[in-house]
């Protein structure tokens, strides 16, 4: 091959505008409904999130806070770095500060064309990565507004007009009712989105589990309309980690462990047998786990398989029902070189812009790279970097075929 294909990246981010809500609500729900105010602190991780400090300690800075309820969230550097890549991940910013692209449409589009990409699909920041920050809200009449009002956003304003098929919808549910969140999912989907984001790990967020059957009405919604369901790491609101003193390094070695936990869970729950047309996509997880995870699945289903509340849950192996889930990478070589194990036509690639750890503006590279070492043949080339992108999302629905 003498060049790569564009890619499609299935896990991006988007940081909302900071009037998304109070351009969209009513005037009696803005001074209630999620807005920024311009303060000035430090940014510390506390329990896994960011944390806002108001004062003039060193180190303080201007900070963008988005104020919701009794949430304070500090826009800060390490989920809107872009191309700023001197900027330490805990700085606090504001609008003014951050790469334009992180959250104006043309902006993001030229970075697109920039990076080798021509289509993204991206996942919230503000409310986190499957809206907990509704979740957790104490009006769920308001926070039901704010979803669908972040909806139309994605799918009427970020991915209309010039994004038009290469901004691609990813909306929220209303996680704390699941008729609710059945109206939304056929809502949206009549307004032309097919992906929803979810949580890896809803029990972990005080919700049913995926062991309860509580979402088979969700999960039938999305089978009916081909809306994929994305499980992104962190929506769970846990990050793995060791000692209570461990380093820098030990959370993002290990975090690949949350798509093995939503996958697990996926399977042995029935969910994919009672539901096999459903398609899941495991954002930022990797793949090199995935073979050995699905045989020790097997090797436990076997040991079991001759009793009645084993087979009435899952009537053959599980690996048997995996034949629909999605797994995205951005630096796992291991996982394409175990392409065999893993299946070729479940790997698909993400930039991650504006993260931290994002290949941009260099994803090109690593996409060059990632195929040269893996020795990938042209077609798994156009296959892990468009053609599963294509398979998984549906994007012939936005005239993507190719």
């Amino acid at each position: 091959m003498t060049d790569v294909p564009r890619i499609i990246s299935v896990d991006d981010h988007v940081v909302e505008p900071p009037t998304l809500w109070t351009d969209r609500l009513s005037i009696a729900q803005r001074e209630r409904a999620p807005h920024t105010e311009r303060r000035k602190g430090v940014v510390r991780y506390v329990g896994g999130r960011a944390k806002f400090v108001e004062g003039d300690e060193p180190g303080a800075a201007w900070t963008d806070v988005w104020t919701y309820e009794d949430v304070r969230w500090p826009l800060h550097a390490g989920l809107a770095l872009g191309g700023q890549r001197h900027r330490n991940e805990l700085d606090p910013v504001t609008y003014d500060d951050i790469d334009p692209g992180c959250w104006e449409q043309k902006s993001r589009l030229a970075e697109m064309d920039a990076n080798h990409t021509e289509a993204s699909l991206c996942f919230p920041t503000v409310t986190r990565f499957c809206g907990q920050l509704f979740l957790e809200a104490d009006d769920h009449d308001l926070a039901l507004d704010c979803v669908r009002a972040f909806n139309d956003w994605m799918v009427e304003d970020w991915c209309g007009g010039d994004g038009r098929g290469r901004l691609i919808p990813l909306t929220l549910v209303p996680l704390w009712d699941v008729d609710l969140a059945v109206a939304e999912v056929e809502r949206c989907a009549a307004m032309g989105s097919f992906a929803i984001t979810f949580s890896e790990g809803p029990h972990a967020l005080g919700i049913p589990s995926m062991h309860s059957g509580y979402w088979d009405p969700l999960w039938a919604a999305c089978q009916r309309t081909g809306t994929v369901v994305n499980t992104h790491v962190g929506s769970s609101s846990k990050l793995p980690t060791t000692a209570d003193d461990a380093g820098l390094l030990v959370m993002p070695t290990l975090l690949w462990q949350n798509s093995l936990l939503a996958v697990t869970d996926w399977l042995l729950s029935g969910t994919l047998a009672r539901f096999p047309d459903l398609k899941l996509a495991v954002s930022e997880g990797q793949v090199g786990w995935m073979p050995f995870a699905l045989e020790r699945m097997d090797v436990s289903w076997a040991h079991r398989s001759t009793e009645p509340d084993t087979l009435a849950v899952l009537p053959e192996k599980p690996s048997t029902y995996a034949k629909n889930i999605y797994g995205c990478i951005f630096d796992d070589l291991v996982g394409l070189q175990l392409r065999d194990h893993v299946g070729m036509h479940r790997i698909c690639f993400e930039t991650d812009y504006p993260h931290v750890d994002s290949t941009y503006p260099h994803s090109k590279q690593t996409a060059e790279r990632l195929v040269r070492e893996a020795g990938l043949t042209e077609r798994e080339t156009w296959q892990f970097l468009r053609g599963n992108a294509i398979e998984c999302y549906g994007l012939e629905r936005f005239d993507i075929s190719e």
